[in-house]
């Protein structure tokens, strides 16, 4: 059996018996529809002992546990909300802390438990501009860290999406994943005859549907918060994140993507991209399966840990620097795809980010990508225009053009509008702000509401708050605006021009 493992660096050729798996469609991973879930339980759970969405096969229980334990986290922080009245300033500092230290280990345990689609919402809340410090130091682990799938349900997978038996198309083949996250995981490998390595991405099975199950179970729950705390449109993100996350188990749109934006960044930059992309292997592509171009580098996490290796001072001032250099190049990189392009990768959490050899930085993953219209594209390079300006009647008529509507007008607070347009659209936080999150006492989002916000910004609105986390955990102040002003005009300028030349 052709298996290879990494050890020290090096991947050592091994021999392994695996236990024959199962016609392959006895897992129904045709299709890999939930409905294997209940009808093989028994022969699945000895194939998956450590794989979580397979424990978890009856979806009225899952959505049991997610209640039990969703509630009793959100009931605690209301009565939290009540108490602190009767305490003075320092005793409320000290039981906000208690609370979240005791909160961060709850939600922890739901989102590595449950696994599916929480893995996702730990991605997303886990940051240190928008979440508790207790709770970001608890979530940041689940960057990249789904118990995987067993390899020999790896090895049927790979030969039925791509019609041919590992041995025949690999020269070697790391059994053990290098990365496992909720929808996927990675292999390294190299096809016969190739010099260079490869990344094989393969899909969970039975993942879809168990985590379309689980966002519908977020919906309900962020209606409930939404009803009671939150002044923003938070369904219209969740429905938007709904149909995003739906697409992102096809992995030939996923390639399709891949290639556009390194076909693009290519392009315009020639010689010196921002950032490194990796390309498909095109006659390697199915819906399950994704073969590409394989990327070496140290994940951003570990940065500090490699610069001490290298007997760097992770807080020294080359550091800083090589910080500063990353965060731009990635924002450069954003700036290119969103505002010229209007197609751009939705999801830079840390997991996703590489850093090689001189301090470039690899973008991995295009599952969640994002295309704008025209006009939406040019509605928000105006706001990032008007929002560089400090302008708030120009934020105001911006707002007005994308669909964003606040609960004031501008006329009554300017100073509320233009914080409230930089808390939502810029990495770097209001003066005297260092978190964005809802349930602080003076919260810019319990005090002005977002009573509609289009579900067509939402996956802008994420990335920036991913690389607003990545700015506030690197410790290097960065406005997305601000470098991205220049970028902003050069989109209408030319946008401008393209009206005349029609008339």
């Amino acid at each position: 059996m052709l298996c290879e493992q990494k050890r020290d660096g090096q991947l050592q050729h091994r021999s392994r018996n695996i236990t024959p798996c199962p016609p392959y469609e006895k897992f129904s991973l045709t299709d890999w529809s939930g409905r294997a879930m209940t009808v093989e339980r028994s022969s699945i759970g000895l194939q998956f002992p450590h794989y979580r969405p397979f424990q978890q096969p009856i979806f009225l229980d899952r959505t049991m546990q997610f209640w039990l334990r969703a509630i009793p986290i959100y009931a605690s922080y209301k009565i939290c909300q009540l108490r602190i009245q009767f305490y003075s300033k320092d005793s409320r500092e000290q039981l906000w802390e208690e609370q979240h230290e005791w909160a961060a280990d709850k939600v922890y345990s739901l989102c590595s438990e449950l696994g599916g689609f929480f893995l996702k919402v730990a991605q997303l809340i886990g940051k240190p501009d928008l979440a508790p410090k207790a709770w970001v130091k608890k979530l940041v682990t689940l960057c990249d860290s789904a118990p995987p799938t067993s390899y020999s349900i790896v090895k049927c997978a790979l030969e039925y999406e791509l019609g041919s038996t590992v041995e025949d198309l690999f020269e070697y083949f790391d059994c053990k994943p290098i990365g496992s996250a909720s929808v996927a995981q990675v292999h390294r490998a190299r096809l016969k005859g190739a010099k260079k390595d490869v990344a094989v991405k393969v899909q969970h099975p039975g993942v879809e549907v168990l985590m379309m199950n689980d966002i519908r179970n977020l919906r309900t729950f962020a209606a409930l918060v939404q009803c009671f705390d939150l002044k923003f449109d938070v369904l219209s993100a969740v429905d938007e994140l709904e149909e995003q996350v739906g697409l992102e188990f096809d992995f030939q749109r996923e390639a399709r993507s891949m290639d556009r934006i390194a076909n693009s960044i290519s392009a315009y930059y020639k010689a010196r991209p921002p950032v490194f992309v990796p390309r498909s292997i095109p006659s390697l592509v199915t819906r399950r399966v994704l073969v590409m171009q394989f990327m070496e580098g140290t994940p951003i996490m570990q940065l500090g840990d490699e610069m001490a290796r290298r007997g760097i001072n992770p807080s020294g001032a080359m550091a800083k620097l090589a910080k500063q250099n990353i965060l731009k190049s990635l924002t450069e990189a954003y700036g290119h795809m969103i505002l010229r392009d209007g197609f751009f990768q939705a999801d830079p959490h840390p997991g996703n980010l590489l850093i090689m050899e001189e301090g470039k930085v690899a973008l991995l993953d295009y599952g969640q990508v994002k295309e704008f219209t025209n006009p939406i594209r040019l509605g928000y390079a105006k706001l990032v225009v008007a929002i560089a300006a400090q302008n708030p009647y120009d934020i105001d008529q911006s707002f007005k053009e994308l669909g964003v509507v606040l609960g004031k007008r501008v006329e009554s607070d300017p100073k509320s509008y233009m914080q409230m347009a930089s808390n939502l659209f810029d990495t770097k936080l209001p003066p005297g702000r260092t978190r964005a999150g809802p349930f602080g006492e003076d919260a810019l989002l319990q005090k002005v509401q977002v009573k509609n916000f289009p579900k067509d910004l939402f996956f802008v609105l994420r990335t920036i708050q991913i690389l607003r986390g990545l700015s506030v955990g690197m410790e290097v102040p960065l406005s997305c605006v601000e470098n991205w002003k220049n970028i902003a005009k050069e989109a209408l300028s030319v946008a401008h021009e393209g009206q005349n030349t029609l008339h």
